[in-house]
């Protein structure tokens, strides 16, 4: 009983310490990081991606297909996923204030990190939607 309770444990531990590395600034909810009327959807990763960082990415543009499908034809909603180990990526994650692994939407001078919402219901991609939704409509209708 004292060894599964440890494994418990140990397993509660390792999960924790990769959600840790998973967050970025969740604090700084705004900065001055775009320009104009487009919404701009990044997701950040590294070359090693887990399961979980893989369903992020691949519900995260679903949802977005699904919810704005004119929006992105249009061009006035993007989605680009960056990996951070690439040479290019430095840029785009310094004007996006990202350190790591993050699911970040941008427009103008608002920022806002969806990284928590996105990892903790990368599985439940219901949920997932509505969060995503519920930052994208209002920055659309605003001019």
């Amino acid at each position: 009983m004292k060894q599964v309770f440890m494994m418990g444990m140990a397993l509660f531990m390792v999960l924790g310490s990769f959600a840790c590395n998973a967050q970025t600034n969740n604090k700084a909810e705004e900065a001055k990081v775009s320009d104009g009327e487009k919404v701009e959807v990044y997701y950040f990763h590294f070359t090693r991606r887990c399961m979980t960082c893989n369903a992020v990415e691949k519900e995260t543009k679903i949802a977005l297909e699904q919810l704005y499908p004119q929006q992105m034809e249009a061009g006035k909603l993007t989605f680009t996923e960056v990996n951070l180990d690439e040479e290019g990526s430095k840029a785009i994650a310094k004007k996006s204030q990202a350190s790591g692994q993050g699911l970040i939407v941008l427009k103008g001078d608002q920022r806002i990190d969806l990284t928590s919402q996105g990892f903790m219901n990368a599985r439940n991609p219901e949920k997932l939607q509505q969060e995503i939704k519920k930052a994208i409509d209002p920055l659309l209708a605003s001019k």
